[in-house]
């Protein structure tokens, strides 16, 4: 039995792996968008880590429960089913460790503002993505998944298919309007819904940003497990630099641009148009 029980223990281990190691996934539909070689060369020159499952466990719903209930922003937290990683969570996990550099205060972990903060930049982006990827990349596995999901939530939320198929257009014409409009709503949604004392309060929130643009895909997100984690999170000097920061964001005339220059990737290049170059962002 005893044996048994290490057996079990030592197969059941998570593995940290560096990003050098991971095979990615997907990325050949990501050439043309030059902050994701920016995300990426930030990772690998800070040596970031993942965790891997074991053989044993390799599991899509086991990882998803780790992420959703165990996530931490203070590096490695992500929770990988095996060694490939898609492109679009490569961008996902560098921005949560950047959020994690700039806000944070070190070794300690970030208080709700600043996590919440994190999270609306990092999910924003996959709406950026989004417009980056169509006319370039329409057979890539990213739009694929993304897609039907976003169309879900869209629908769910009284949108039809012709209204959902005009605001595509209008992310595919300015994503990084699309990515900040999506981001301010992601972040004032979530504060609003974490300072809600019951479910009355919680609704009347909801409600209040219900015209928005792009509420429709609020619920395309894990608005409740990111509530969960920040209710427990500490109050400390991330809040203030964090609520800075949106500020920063709002009056910035390109967000992303802000981001790239002040988070230290690439400087930032022309303004993005209907056919960018390749190394454009």
């Amino acid at each position: 039995m005893a044996a048994h029980t290490a057996s079990s223990a030592s197969t059941s281990t998570l593995r940290a792996l560096p990003l050098a190691a991971l095979t990615l996934q997907d990325e050949a539909s990501f050439a043309h968008v030059g902050l994701y070689a920016d995300l990426k060369a930030r990772l690998l020159a800070d040596d970031y880590h993942v965790t891997v499952l074991p053989e044993r466990a390799q599991r899509w719903d086991h990882a998803l429960l780790l992420n959703l209930s165990f996530w931490d922003a203070s590096g490695g937290g992500d929770v990988l089913v095996d060694e490939g990683l898609p492109a679009d969570v490569l961008c996902h996990m560098a921005w949560h460790h950047l959020a994690a550099g700039a806000l944070g205060p070190p070794g300690q972990p970030l208080s709700a503002p600043a996590m919440l903060l994190g999270e609306s930049i990092a999910s924003a982006f996959d709406l950026y993505l989004v417009g980056r990827l169509l006319g370039h990349a329409p057979d890539s596995d990213f739009l694929h998944s993304q897609l039907p999901a976003m169309a879900d939530a869209a629908a769910n939320a009284g949108v039809d298919a012709d209204a959902f198929a005009a605001m595509l257009d209008d992310v595919r014409a300015d994503p990084e309007a699309a990515f900040e409009a999506l981001r301010r709503l992601i972040f004032d949604v979530s504060l609003a819904l974490l300072s809600a004392e019951n479910a009355d309060q919680a609704l009347a929130a909801l409600l209040r940003f219900e015209d928005a643009p792009y509420a429709c895909l609020l619920h395309h997100f894990e608005l409740s497990s990111w509530l969960q984690h920040a209710r427990a999170a500490p109050d400390n000097d991330s809040s203030t630099r964090a609520h800075a920061l949106d500020q920063a964001l709002r009056l910035a005339p390109v967000a992303l641009d802000w981001l790239a220059d002040h988070w230290e990737l690439s400087p930032p290049t022309a303004p993005w148009v209907a056919a960018p170059r390749p190394n454009s962002r």
